[in-house]
């Protein structure tokens, strides 16, 4: 996919996008940075056809695309799964198998309330999880997040994370935005940033290619003395944590796998097992990808 010239302003308004240049390819995740208001949200609509340009060109723009507003209000008494299957429906699935990945989406984000609570009682972070569930409903070839991790809690961080993977694995493309620096190192191949109106190539692989990564199996030590807690999603690097019985198991990017270690160490956690993470999946069924 490609965008060529774009410009975009409302009205006889400033400029928010001037010239820009942006290629997307498969396997690509790719972030866009920038300030508040510097026309991040602006640019993702252009991409998912929403909004048009000014002027400018998209060419290549997949059919089957899955978009996370940057807003998602339901002020609505239709519950989440009611909402969802209705949303399926819209997008060519049959009822019945709308209802039912709508009802597994929910329970892999741990909707709170379930499944039935109503969309006008969700708290915002639950309101996230619905909004992502819906860009989920029909597999997409591009996903496109607009600040996709706010209000989430952490649980639902490590989820998002593996449905993010599970896009570039299946050869589409992922575009999000978000304002913290851990965030875009750690699930990004490639960066953009925007100021000014113009969008520039930051850092990255342009290929898609995905930087190697480390599973790390970390437990309580068999002295007896509990591990000091720690988030491990804010740790850089982290790409997913989940908890298995009494032990983490954390997926890395191998240049951040030292510093995790001496992190957990120094909070009292042994280390279990360490291994690359594509030969630990390789070893596990994949029951994720198989219930999607």
């Amino acid at each position: 996919m490609r965008c060529e010239g774009l410009t975009k302003r409302y009205g006889r308004g400033r400029w928010v996008l001037r010239d820009v240049d942006m290629e997307i390819s498969a396997e690509d995740v790719l972030a866009v940075v920038g300030g508040n208001g510097s026309g991040k949200s602006t640019l993702l609509r252009i991409l998912v056809g929403v909004s048009r340009p000014t002027s400018g060109t998209v060419s290549g723009r997949p059919a089957t695309i899955g978009y996370v507003p940057d807003r998602f209000t339901a002020h609505d008494r239709m519950s989440a799964l009611s909402y969802l299957t209705h949303m399926g429906r819209v997008r060519g699935l049959s009822g019945t198998t709308a209802r039912a990945r709508a009802a597994r989406l929910l329970e892999q984000l741990a909707l709170v309330g379930g499944q039935d609570a109503s969309l006008g009682t969700l708290s915002k972070g639950n309101a996230q999880k619905v909004a992502l569930a819906q860009a989920l409903l029909v597999e997409p070839d591009l996903l496109v997040l607009d600040e996709p991790w706010s209000g989430l809690d952490t649980s639902a961080h490590g989820v998002l994370a593996e449905f993010i993977e599970e896009v570039a694995a299946r050869g589409g493309a992922v575009v999000f935005t978000d304002h913290r620096e851990a965030i875009t190192e750690t699930h990004a191949t490639g960066v953009y940033a925007i100021g000014g109106g113009r969008v520039t190539w930051r850092s990255g692989a342009r290929t898609g290619a995905r930087a190697p990564e480390v599973e790390l199996v970390l437990a309580a030590p068999l002295t007896g003395v509990p591990p000091t807690e720690v988030h491990w999603h804010g740790l850089p690097g982290v790409l997913d944590a989940a908890r298995r019985g009494e032990a983490f198991v954390l997926r890395v990017r191998r240049e951040h796998s030292d510093t995790v270690l001496l992190t957990a160490l120094g909070h009292g956690w042994s280390v279990e097992g360490v291994a690359r993470a594509d030969d630990a999946r390789a070893s596990r069924p994949a029951a994720r990808r198989a219930a999607l």
